[in-house]
């Protein structure tokens, strides 16, 4: 009761400190920018007008509520990467794993500039909304799915819903925070991975021995609804609170449908969007395909199909330069190389990590014989070093106020770990080499989470903070795309030969069963003839994927070392009750 009557005298307080300013000061036509922006969209506009009117405890409270949303969208994001081995292997397709998410990422990041312009033009709280439908959509049909095919689908739509929600939740608290203490509550907001790290393999193994796949993704189904659903009660509640109190314009009226149909589709570059979608998947996917064609390489689909990607990709950009009323990138922004920079490190650290790590979580289990949940654990050394490192970083650079060289110390740490995989990623190496190297990796990833947005940031005015943090997301999702793409060529047109080349001869038939299938691949233990040809067939296929990593470190270098030296600025880019 304590605690009720307090946070009733908070929101009447507040209410009447904003009664008394006059519509003039706060209100309706106020479109000035603290930061210097004179012109903001209507969801920019709703979003300050919420944080103008809502008390401090209910900011505080949306803080709790996007905490434990973004924990268990990470624990399941932890539990479905430790079960996917074994869900494509229950459908007799193992080796294509990296297939079912280069489709996914290529569309999740495409529609990320869209989702921005989204919730710029409606308000954060919608396209909260729309992306928590897809992420729980995308989980219903993975659940239910019975063939690659379909899960694959599944995972697209769960891809697009779950990037989407981590790109809104980063933009509202974008929102909720001054820009100097911004990096610190992103640190913060690091720290449910600790706990998914943890609690992720431990409760795929259990589902894995205990119970199925479907029954795992539909329970958390209905715990993410559950978390979301009050998240979007209270902006929708504040929202009209400041349409009240006239701190926000009334909505405007309604266009025709037509009208609407056509504003969106040129606002949102809906044919660039699928050009370059069309594009990349169709350039990609071959790679992965080509070993199951009649002919291989040879097969005429395949290269047709990767000829049509390239003129799809070359019309995408036609269709930018010359075509598009609203481009589907903002070139503008792209010139400063500060932007530029973060955006394509993004881009370029997940085409190498993702090169060799897609297939990462199979090779512990294979050659190292490590259950679930310490394999999980072993990947995960990377997620816990970078979420603990996190909130200091963020902390450093509240006080530093300096961006660059935070930056540049974590080359040396990105090369390391990369690197020195190409030794250590092999049989009979102790697996606390491995461990190290992503140790490593960990450090690169908690100065660079912390220091490229706030990069970013620093360098766009409220207004234009979504789109800058879309247009980072989107090259991260197409990054770790094309890394997959890399990582299933590898893998596809590989793996079958070396298996098949190592394997005794009176073995030699099992191949193709050996490759369909993890459970197949650990039912003989360590040791023995056939599983040790396994194993053989692994590290050597491992270590082209490391190689072929390595080889995107100098434009990771040089992705870095161009970004302005500028300190953070002391203006102010948000309004209203903010952290």
């Amino acid at each position: 009761m304590a605690v009720s009557s307090s946070t009733e005298a908070d929101n009447a307080t507040h209410t009447a400190n904003l009664s008394e300013k006059s519509a003039a000061a706060l209100g309706a036509h106020d479109v000035s920018d603290s930061d210097g922006e004179s012109i903001k969209q209507d969801g920019v506009r709703q979003v300050e007008a919420v944080t103008q009117v809502w008390p401090k405890s209910v900011m505080y409270t949306v803080f709790v509520l996007l905490y434990l949303v973004e924990f268990t969208v990470f624990l399941f994001g932890y539990v479905t990467s430790n079960l996917e081995a074994y869900i494509t292997s229950s459908f007799k397709n193992h080796g294509l794993l990296a297939l079912t998410r280069i489709v996914a990422g290529i569309v999740a990041g495409a529609v990320k500039l869209g989702i921005a312009k989204y919730i710029n033009i409606r308000g954060r709280c919608e396209g909260f909304i729309v992306m928590t439908s897809f992420l729980v959509f995308g989980i219903i049909i993975k659940a239910f799915s019975k063939n690659i095919s379909t899960y694959a689908a599944g995972n697209t739509i769960y891809s697009v819903g779950s990037s989407g929600m981590y790109y809104i939740i980063e933009v509202v608290l974008a929102d909720m925070t001054t820009l100097p203490n911004r990096m610190i509550v992103y640190g913060i907001w690091m720290s449910p991975r600790i706990a998914a790290t943890f609690g992720g393999p431990q409760i795929a193994q259990l589902y894995n021995k205990n119970s199925s796949f479907g029954w795992a993704f539909g329970t958390f189904a209905i715990i993410i609804s559950a978390l979301a659903f009050p998240v979007a009660v209270i902006f929708i509640f504040y929202e009209r609170k400041a349409r009240k109190l006239a701190v926000l314009e009334t909505a405007k009226e309604k266009r025709p449908l037509v009208q609407t149909i056509k504003y969106y589709l040129v606002e949102f570059d809906v044919v660039g969007t699928l050009l370059l979608i069309l594009g990349l998947c169709l350039f990609v996917l071959p790679t992965n395909l080509a070993k199951m064609a009649p002919k291989g390489w040879a097969t005429p689909y395949i290269i047709a199909t990767m000829l049509l990607g390239i003129i799809f990709f070359a019309s995408f950009v036609m269709w930018e330069k010359f075509g598009a009323k609203v481009p589907f990138i903002p070139f503008a922004k792209m010139k400063d190389r500060t932007i530029m920079g973060a955006c394509l490190l993004d881009l370029f650290v997940f085409i190498s990590v993702f090169s060799w790590d897609t297939y990462y979580f199979s090779y512990l289990i294979v050659v190292h014989g490590l259950s679930i949940s310490m394999a999980g654990y072993t990947l995960n050394a990377y997620s816990i070093t970078s979420t603990i490192m996190a909130p200091f970083v963020g902390l450093g650079l509240r006080f530093y106020g300096r961006y660059y060289w935070v930056a540049v110390a974590g080359l040396p740490f990105c090369i390391l770990g990369t690197v020195l995989l190409i030794h250590f990623r092999q049989p009979g190496v102790h697996i606390a080499y491995l461990v190290m190297c992503q140790v490593f990796h960990g450090i690169s990833g908690g100065l660079w989470a912390m220091a490229a947005p706030l990069a970013l940031m620093s360098s766009v005015s409220h207004q234009d903070v979504a789109a800058v943090i879309a247009l980072k997301s989107m090259f991260c999702s197409i990054g770790a795309a094309l890394g997959f793409a890399i990582a299933g060529a590898l893998w596809t047109n590989n793996l079958p030969g070396e298996i098949e080349k190592a394997l005794p001869d009176d073995a030699k038939g099992q191949a193709a069963e050996l490759y369909a299938s993890i459970k197949t691949q650990t039912a003989h233990p360590l040791g023995h003839v056939i599983r040790d040809a396994v194993v053989e067939a692994y590290g050597i296929v491992q270590r082209r994927m490391v190689i072929a990593g390595c080889a995107f470190l100098p434009f990771i270098v040089a992705c870095v070392v161009i970004w302005h030296n500028r300190p953070v600025p002391k203006r102010a880019q948000t309004k209203g009750n903010v952290l």
